[in-house]
């Protein structure tokens, strides 16, 4: 039971804070091993370990020959990308033809890149020249398979040049990725690389959303007295994008009280978020409900501006339940304050520290309170657009970042991002 002195402290809590509430709430569900092919937008539950030493064996990082002594050289056979050279050992004066990414044999210094090289036939004549000269080939483009199928040429190499060698990239056992990283393209790669086939992770939370407003008009030109629900379509990026899976989205009315605690109570998600019925109106029920249900408190309204009616609770064995502002770009800024935070960290990821930057424009916040402001980049700095008014989406729609601007701040000052274009 939360007492009234503890829900004192989570009223009107500072945006900084509010973020930190949010995030440290979240009890994360057991993670699961998924395969590869599914795992794309979801968060590593462990350490990304390489098993073996990257790369495993020393390999060519050119086209060309492996060399051993000093040359020229006689050729004695070829290596390709998983048909290494079939000899022990390559001797002083010998080389093998070796392609990008070929096993580099025993005993070779280096490997001389193939337009720098000069090689002749067994006759002696020159076949071919510099940068592509192949000599003494066979039906299958080899250079032959023993001793004095060709000579190669070219300048003196330093030991180990152009040799990837094994480990050189990490040892085995090391973390190349910690817990809490999300799983993109390139993680999935180096996974893949590494000889994994599936990866322990969280999945993405389930979250309903519910959009309420007896006034709103889901097609067309509203009526007069009418408004277009712009939180309906924006909603289901908006979760993707912070990291949420849409389990749902359904609109229900201001009235019946009922229909709202339906739509709350409905199993399959972990995460409900409800926009507006968020402030103390007639019509906005969402506080009763939650004090109905004995809702913990994690944050009741937030020292922002817009945003400020935005609140996170959890009833008694219930959802995470976010409430957002009806007015579209209040409802975004509390998604950004709220809604991200608890998602980051229901996957087990960091909250992480939000760049900053200077803000050159002159952004006036009230007294104890941040402002929130849609901001491009302007070389260095950022430079707030305007069109920030709670319901007005347009800043929001050409912004790069959204601002906090606290009280006091002047033009120069760094301020925290929360980023729109990743």
């Amino acid at each position: 039971m939360v007492t009234a002195a503890d829900q004192a402290t989570r009223r009107d809590v500072a945006w900084a804070t509010a973020r930190r509430f949010a995030h440290a709430s979240a009890e994360p569900a057991p993670p699961a091993r998924t395969p590869l092919s599914r795992a794309a937008g979801l968060t590593l539950a462990e350490d990304l370990v390489a098993p073996t030493p990257l790369p495993a064996f020393d390999t060519s990082a050119m086209d060309g020959y492996a060399v051993a002594g000093d040359g020229p050289w006689t050729l004695t056979g070829s290596a390709r990308p998983g048909r290494p050279w079939p000899g022990e050992r390559l001797e002083n004066g010998h080389a093998v033809e070796i392609s990008t990414g070929a096993v580099v044999p025993a005993g070779a210094w280096a490997v001389l890149p193939i337009e720098s090289a000069t090689a002749d036939d067994r006759a002696g004549g020159r076949a071919g020249g510099r940068a592509g000269g192949r000599a003494g080939r066979r039906a299958d483009g080899s250079a032959g398979g023993r001793a004095g199928d060709g000579r190669v040429a070219g300048p003196a190499l330093e030991r180990g040049k152009h040799i990837r060698r094994a480990g050189e990239d990490t040892p085995a056992g090391a973390s190349l990725a910690p817990a809490g990283t999300p799983v993109g393209p390139a993680l999935l790669g180096l996974a893949a690389s590494c000889g994994y086939d599936e990866l322990l992770v969280r999945r993405a939370p389930a979250v309903r959303a519910i959009v309420t407003g007896d006034e709103l008009a889901h097609h067309g030109l509203p009526a007069p007295g009418r408004v277009r629900d712009a939180l309906g379509p924006l909603l289901p990026s908006l979760i993707a994008e912070l990291g949420g899976h849409l389990a749902d989205l359904v609109h229900v009315p201001d009235q019946p009280a009922s229909a709202l605690a339906k739509a709350v109570d409905e199993p399959g998600a972990e995460v409900v978020v409800v926009t507006g019925s968020t402030s103390v109106g007639v019509t906005d029920g969402l506080r009763r409900l939650l004090a109905e249900r004995d809702a913990r408190w994690i944050v009741d309204s937030v020292a922002s501006r817009p945003g400020h009616p935005a609140l996170l609770a959890r009833p008694r064995g219930g959802p995470y339940v976010v409430g957002l502002p009806g007015n579209p770009f209040a409802a975004l800024t509390a998604a950004h304050t709220l809604l991200g935070p608890l998602l980051a960290g229901l996957s087990c990821r960091p909250l992480g520290v939000l760049p900053q930057a200077p803000l050159i424009s002159r952004v006036r916040a009230p007294a104890g309170r941040t402002r929130i402001v849609p901001v491009v980049w302007d070389g260095a700095g950022v430079r707030a657009l305007g069109g920030d008014r709670p319901a007005f989406l347009n800043g929001a729609a050409l912004g790069d970042a959204l601002a906090a601007v606290p009280h006091g701040h002047e033009p120069g000052g760094p301020v925290p991002l929360m980023l729109l274009r990743r």
